[in-house]
């Protein structure tokens, strides 16, 4: 098309030309983070689900309100889900994507709601499983919408971690292993390299997640057959296994034969009650469990787990004790378990306290326990059983005295710590070199490592507290001086006078003293004084005639005087 311009000339225009459109911004959405952050920030860092779920209901609303995605009106409903429209769309944002992610969160943290109240009303079992179906759902639907390749990798792969999760716990809970299995270990790979990509600041999210999942997976793969994958009293330990009957189940599927008796310092102990027996084949390995633990504090987790399990045991044994006298010396065994297994603890706290005050308040214990089941009058006569527990008694006494040591010695008391250092010393010698759990070993070879330096330190500062208490009390000259102190600032003497309660100080008041008169005074003066008119003593200047006065006057009246 021609058309004429202004000044008559032919001007082309090409009408078919079209403005260069960007492409549009890919969209990010970091699942695991975000989630994780509204998980710490809304309830969940005290296992309150309620609150989460409170939370996710509010995001999805204020979510829909801002991206104008309302489900109808206040009198009608009408459902309306994102869509592949609003994805695509050149100025849709990451905030489309986080509508299905908050639906599963939603209904992911009312179905651990209810997981936590179906421990007393096993009927919420079912409406638990329908809300991970839900979840299950939703996660699917985000899925789909980060296959769309406006979304980047990143996101991709999020969000088919994120699916596998959810569809293994729903799994889990419905106890089909194998398939919980494949998408437990789904999730883990894809957090795992996921994790190997980030920065080292961005990783710990993806890190705590893989820790989470791996436990499951243990749980699975002994549900499975795999017996050597799984440590019952390390799952239960991580809430896997809620409660201890939970524990026994599993134990009694896998165990044929029951203990029914029991060999205690050559005492030949008959287990008569169900209960017991589970209990003592659900502790047979209990030491390699312990073994296996992360760190004390899972330690810690497990043996007061068995303690409070081991406590309705005993209750229950007693109650048959007082019918039944056989049942005497089974309560004395399951007592020095507790025992043994209180100690035990006591030892890894020992191990995590800086303060040795506590330190040897957890021994006194100790030594107070055993102390009371070596005098048992079951095991009185028992010479194998005095030997084990005076082994007992004079391992924990000595690292009493110890840190009873490092007590004073903390607290600068040289002379009491020296004196316990060195009874620890005599201790030492008495002591065997076998026969320990593995924490007693371990506190016994730290104090034989250290107690020499400890008392060397302890006498040396001691000798240095003598010697400075001594310079301190040498009989000194009593200086006394009439003369203020204003007046000798120029000598020094140790005068204990200066320390009373009347010092010689200063003289008050002080004593008067001459001073010279300023000069300023005068020259005020000199405003209001009049000086004489001495005009005739200066010399070429002329003589003022005076006035004659009354006297010339009656003179000149009369015609007296001259003219």
């Amino acid at each position: 098309m021609v058309l004429e311009s202004s000044n008559g000339g032919p001007h082309n225009v090409k009408l078919d030309q079209k403005p260069e459109v960007e492409p549009p911004r890919p969209l990010t959405l970091e699942i695991l983070t975000l989630i994780k952050d509204a998980q710490q920030q809304h309830g969940l860092r005290h296992g309150d689900y309620q609150r989460y779920r409170g939370y996710c209901s509010r995001r999805i609303s204020r979510l829909r309100k801002v991206l104008k995605i309302p489900q109808g009106d206040r009198r009608h409903f009408k459902k309306r889900d994102v869509t592949e429209s609003h994805i695509l769309n050149p100025k849709a944002d990451e905030r489309f994507l986080q509508i299905p992610l908050m639906l599963a969160e939603r209904c992911w943290g009312y179905a651990m709601q209810l997981r936590q109240e179906a421990n007393t009303e096993p009927r919420k079992k079912f409406h638990l499983v329908q809300k991970l179906r839900k979840a299950c759902v939703y996660a699917l639907q985000l899925d789909e919408l980060c296959k769309y390749e406006r979304c980047d990798p990143r996101t991709q792969l999020e969000s088919q971690a994120y699916l596998a999760w959810i569809h293994g716990s729903l799994q889990f809970e419905l106890q089909l292993w194998l398939q919980a299995t494949e998408n437990f270990k789904k999730a883990q790979v894809i957090y795992e390299k996921l994790a190997s990509t980030l920065k080292e600041d961005e990783q710990l999210p993806y890190k705590q997640r893989v820790e989470e999942i791996a436990p499951s997976l243990r749980y699975c793969s002994y549900n499975i057959g795999d017996d050597k994958a799984v440590d019952l009293l390390e799952l239960r330990s991580q809430g896997i296994l809620e409660t201890f009957d939970a524990l026994v189940s599993q134990t009694k599927e896998k165990t044929v034969a029951v203990l029914h008796e029991v060999d205690w310092f050559n005492l030949k102990i008959s287990v008569r009650i169900e209960r017991v027996r589970l209990f003592l084949v659900s502790i047979e390995g209990l030491d390699d469990s312990l073994k296996h633990a992360e760190n004390n504090q899972a330690r810690i987790k497990i043996l007061e787990n068995i303690l409070i399990d081991l406590r309705d045991v005993i209750s229950l044994v007693r109650e048959s004790a007082r019918t039944d006298k056989q049942d005497e010396l089974l309560l004395t065994y399951l007592k020095s378990i507790r025992i043994e297994r209180t100690s035990q603890r006591n030892l890894l706290l020992i191990q995590q306290t800086k303060r040795p005050q506590d330190s040897f308040r957890l021994l006194d214990i100790n030594i107070q326990q055993t102390n009371e089941q070596s005098q048992s009058e079951c095991i009185k006569n028992n010479a194998a059983a005095e030997s084990y527990y005076n082994d007992q008694l004079n391992a924990y006494k000595a690292l009493r005295s110890y840190y009873m040591g490092k007590t004073h010695a903390a607290a600068r008391r040289w002379r009491e710590a020296a004196i316990l250092f060195d009874s620890v010393s005599q201790s030492i010698k008495s002591l065997k070199t076998t026969g320990y759990g593995s924490e007693l070993s371990e506190l016994l070879k730290i104090m034989k490592d250290n107690y020499e330096t400890d008392i060397a330190t302890a006498q040396a500062n001691y000798v240095l507290d003598q010697q400075e208490d001594q310079a301190i009390n040498l009989p000194q000259k009593v200086f006394k001086s009439k003369k203020p102190l204003i007046d000798r600032l120029d000598e020094f003497r140790e005068e204990p006078q200066l320390l009373s309660k009347n010092p010689n100080l200063v003289v008050l008041p002080p004593n008067m003293e001459p001073i010279p008169a300023k000069p300023l005074f005068y020259d005020l003066a000199l405003n209001q004084v009049e000086f004489p008119d001495l005009t005739e003593k200066l010399e070429g200047q002329p003589k003022v005639k005076q006035g004659a006065g009354i006297s010339g006057f009656v003179k000149g009246l009369w015609g007296w005087g001259k003219k």
